[in-house]
């Protein structure tokens, strides 16, 4: 079985939709199924194929991470 080339990050982000910058923190968070080269991250296109087609996954804590909770007034 012959598999298909890794590709880069920002090819990541434009078959996303996503900025490389956003790319770039999901391979951080561990939300991308990457492939690590020492600093650079690398993707099997085959799972990144799978990963949207099962509905991706949310960054931990949410998007609203950091922002601190707002009382109710």
């Amino acid at each position: 079985m012959q598999r298909s080339p890794l590709i880069t990050l920002k090819q990541t982000a434009i078959a996303l939709g996503v900025t490389y910058e956003r790319a770039a923190q999901l391979a951080r968070e561990g939300v991308l199924p990457v492939v690590r080269l020492n600093r650079q991250y690398r993707v099997d296109p085959d799972r990144l194929s799978e990963f949207i087609a099962n509905g991706g996954r949310a960054l931990p804590g949410g998007w609203r991470r950091g922002s601190g909770d707002v009382a109710a007034a």
